[in-house]
């Protein structure tokens, strides 16, 4: 099954723990992007993120993958304290090819991610003829407040910041 994974942190070690990510899935990453520098979210009293995606080929259904991406949440002291607030590790799940769900603990695609620059645009770079559902990427950030893609910093890929 091939997944799209947005992957974010604003705590702590923000590179070693988008590592940790890219260190789980490293034999089943199909692409990814460089890591970029990104301004919080909905909830804008907080540092900057890290944020990068991972397309990735893996065995496992979509709660399973879920499962594992929480576990990884988990293993990094995640806490939940504010919708959108700060976050050691963030592991979104943003689209399962093929799949559809509107299951309340894990709806696909992910509903936010068309309009998020910090989602889109690594997206696009990990993915240049990226789609969300038919939707190329490419439109969708076509169509969101150019401040906001401007915001969206790279910073270099995984192996040059570790």
């Amino acid at each position: 099954m091939r997944a799209v994974l947005s992957i974010g942190s604003n705590l702590e070690d923000r590179v070693a723990l988008l590592d940790s990510v890219f260190a789980e899935f490293a034999d089943q990453i199909v692409a990814s992007s460089p890591v970029y520098a990104t301004p919080p979210w909905g909830v804008e009293d907080q540092e900057e993120f890290l944020n990068a995606v991972l397309v990735v080929e893996v065995p496992e259904t979509p709660l399973q993958l879920l499962r594992r991406g929480q576990a990884l949440e988990a293993a990094a002291q995640r806490v939940r304290l504010r919708h959108w607030g700060p976050r050691t590790l963030d592991v979104d799940i943003v689209q399962v090819e093929g799949v559809e769900s509107n299951n309340p603990e894990l709806t696909l695609p992910h509903p936010f991610a068309e309009k998020r620059a910090f989602v889109l645009v690594p997206w696009l770079s990990a993915d240049p003829q990226a789609k969300l559902g038919e939707r190329p990427v490419s439109a969708l950030i076509a169509e969101l407040d150019p401040a906001e893609v401007a915001a969206v910093r790279e910073l270099g890929r995984m192996e040059d910041l570790r």
